[in-house]
């Protein structure tokens, strides 16, 4: 690489470790090593010779870049780490490299559907930055119908446990049903449309992710995985929110246990 020496976060996000964000919070908890020297402050750089280990465990910067698209179940978890989970997402991915990915924002454990995962970690960055305002669209199914002047008070935002609003971006009626309704976000605070639904009274009985700016969950069936298109990649990257009309890009499936 021609750009060192380069910050510990911006190696380790190199390394597909996780995002430069994430990485943060791997130095200041103490999990992070320079030549045997942990390492908890930040602004601390390295150079090609360097030896970086992250929970004892070398690492070095990923040779290829991969960006991949999950359609996760409910019950798993989106973190490649926890003492109290045995489900892991990423598990989902199976080629060979996967120890390498983190994924891009986050699902809740109950909660289903699109979910980005990489090792390019100025990608998930971007991905991330408030700026992009990245619009993220989710299929909820509710308890009973929710009524107009509600979605109205969502809309314009709701205090709930924080000092900052929760707000959704747009609603959507699914025609022909009553209990469906398609509720679209920008910002994504954790468990934020439940709380929103929860706080107006209504309890939800799933949610489902069904896109992320310009790349839809489409016919990817549950539990299978693909490879985003140069497109979706660019699309992303330059904060575009749909392609083709907003009709679902077909995929190229990989059931689990299929190689790369």
């Amino acid at each position: 690489m021609s750009d060192y020496p380069m910050r510990l976060q911006a190696y380790l996000a190199k390394c597909g470790v996780a995002s430069r964000r994430g990485s943060e919070e791997l130095i200041a908890a103490g999990r992070v090593m320079v030549n045997n020297v942990t390492i908890k402050e930040m602004g601390v750089k390295v150079s090609e010779s360097d030896i970086v280990q992250v929970d004892g465990e070398t690492v070095e910067p990923a040779e290829k870049l991969y960006y991949i698209a999950l359609n996760k179940p409910k019950g798993y978890v989106c973190t490649n780490y926890d003492p109290n989970e045995t489900m892991y997402a990423r598990d989902l991915i199976s080629m060979r490299d996967n120890n390498l990915l983190f994924n891009v924002g986050r699902l809740d454990k109950e909660s289903s559907g699109l979910i980005l995962f990489t090792n390019d970690g100025q990608f998930a960055n971007s991905m991330m930055h408030p700026r992009y305002e990245i619009e993220k669209e989710y299929l909820v199914k509710i308890d009973r119908p929710v009524s107009i002047e509600d979605l109205n008070k969502a809309l314009d935002g709701l205090y709930i446990d924080i000092p900052k609003p929760y707000r959704i971006k747009r609603y959507d009626f699914v025609p022909r049903t009553k209990l469906f309704i398609k509720v679209t976000l920008t910002e994504g605070k954790n468990r934020e449309i439940r709380k929103i639904f929860s706080f107006l009274g209504y309890d939800v009985k799933s949610l489902t992710r069904i896109r992320i700016g310009c790349v839809e969950l489409g016919d990817l069936e549950v539990g299978e995985w693909r490879n985003l298109k140069k497109e979706e990649i660019d699309g992303l990257l330059k904060g575009k929110q749909s392609l083709n009309n907003r009709t679902s890009i077909k995929k190229e499936r990989k059931k689990n246990g299929n190689s790369n």
